[in-house]
């Protein structure tokens, strides 16, 4: 019996209340529709960790952040902690990488036998916090309030170029697979970072959500005090006292949001489409 291929496809920053059990009815989302209705879907799946380089160290490795030591966006993943990747080339697989995996550190592998793209994230050590002082934000982590106060249509971004460029080497990859010059059979991951902020969206993508429902949150904001100390600290680490947001500003991240949804959904479909 021949083995399976794996083509793995993330995203990042996709909100799982928008996917009940597949895509709520009112998103443009007709390739990630037609898959869903051909898939099993899992309602109570959780990633390890809401931060971007433990939640894939977990997910390569299968270890929670507290076993793996990855644990938050400047933690190094250590290359001697084997991964899925690791365990399928044992297996006879080539296995390769288009995208964002947020790799901390001199390995930028992690048992991938080739990688396409360079990744988004810094691989050093420059976000690492002071847990000596708490209460002090890191100026230069790109994250605060500006993804809604600026958002809005852009033809281009950093995360668009990025995502074009995914797409693109992951579809050119699968034709190679395609011509059959290696009889391994192979996995593939394919990593996006959007929906991820910054909230900006090309027209074509924007225009569909012109008279959406949905764009004022169904759960109003709460005060700062109301908070937890883990959401007041991320609060406080986003910079939300230097900014005044309005209700259209929030609504304009919104639609944004949506809208980087079909941007992806129209990737996910050129993808799947060379796959099949």
């Amino acid at each position: 019996m021949s083995k399976p291929n794996f083509l793995i496809i993330m995203v990042d920053q996709l909100n799982g209340t928008l996917f009940p059990d597949g895509p709520a009815d009112w998103l443009h989302v007709p390739n990630l529709r037609a898959l869903a209705a051909e898939s099993a879907r899992f309602e109570r799946c959780y990633t390890a960790s809401p931060l971007c380089a433990p939640g894939r160290a977990s997910f390569m490795s299968g270890q929670l952040p507290s076993t793996s030591g990855v644990y938050d966006n400047a933690a190094e993943f250590a290359s001697d902690l084997p991964t899925f990747a690791h365990h399928l080339r044992r297996a006879g697989y080539q296995t390769c990488l288009s995208g964002k995996m947020h790799f901390v550190g001199p390995d930028q592998m992690h048992g991938f036998e080739e990688r396409l793209t360079t990744d988004i994230y810094p691989a050093d050590f420059g976000w690492t916090p002071d847990y000596r002082k708490p209460g002090e934000r890191i100026d230069w982590w790109y994250h605060n309030m500006s993804s809604v106060t600026d958002a809005g249509v852009a033809e281009t971004s950093n995360q668009m170029e990025y995502d074009d460029e995914v797409a693109f080497h992951a579809k050119a990859k699968l034709y190679d697979y395609a011509r059959g010059q290696d009889d391994r059979p192979w996995c593939m991951a394919v990593s996006f970072t959007h929906p991820h902020d910054p909230y900006v969206a090309r027209r074509k993508y924007w225009d569909l959500y012109e008279d959406c429902a949905h764009l004022d949150p169904q759960v109003p904001a709460f005060d700062y005090d109301q908070h937890d100390p883990h959401s007041q600290r991320i609060f406080d680490a986003n910079d939300w006292r230097n900014y005044t947001l309005s209700d259209e500003m929030v609504r304009r991240a919104r639609r944004a949001y949506f809208a980087n949804i079909s941007y992806l959904d129209d990737k996910i479909g050129e993808i799947h489409y060379v796959a099949a």
